[in-house]
């Protein structure tokens, strides 16, 4: 049975008609048309779908539509104003060359935020360990942490 949600997305409100059990993943590609979020595995296993909950990264792929209430949902999408500059993360990632074929890229970098907004100077130890729940098959995982210290060290 589909209900209407009023939910925040990319500091923009947004009315949805869905079941509450759907995934948010669901929700930003159909229903927003938001092409950041990637469907991965689906598992919670490759961090392909993730998104921000209040500043927190999730992945979206399961996380129901239900539980997403009065919080703030950010996409990478949402990451820079329309016509603006990239996100400092994005920015980095680019000057790194953290990406290949890119389906990773976006879960690599909500992490990243995540990251950076708990910590603004984390160690390498700590970026690994935040990132190793992103699979990348292209191996980018060297430049994307590199792409990470270069903020950290700033």
């Amino acid at each position: 049975m589909e209900n209407v949600f009023k939910i925040l997305v990319n500091g923009k409100d947004c009315q949805i008609k869905a079941d509450p059990e759907t995934p948010m993943l669901y929700i930003l590609r159909n229903n927003l048309t938001l092409n950041g979020p990637k469907f991965g595995c689906g598992l919670v296993q490759c961090g392909a779908c993730m998104m921000l909950i209040d500043g927190v990264a999730v992945p979206s792929c399961t996380y129901p539509l239900q539980n997403v209430g009065q919080s703030e949902v950010t996409t990478l999408e949402g990451l820079s104003q329309e016509g603006e500059q990239l996100h400092p993360v994005q920015q980095s990632f680019f000057e790194e060359q953290a990406a290949q074929c890119g389906y990773c890229t976006n879960g690599l970098i909500m992490a990243s935020v995540a990251l950076l907004r708990r910590k603004s100077n984390p160690s390498e130890t700590e970026i690994r360990a935040e990132l190793q729940r992103n699979i990348c098959r292209c191996g980018i995982h060297a430049r994307a942490i590199r792409a990470v210290k270069k903020l950290a060290d700033r």
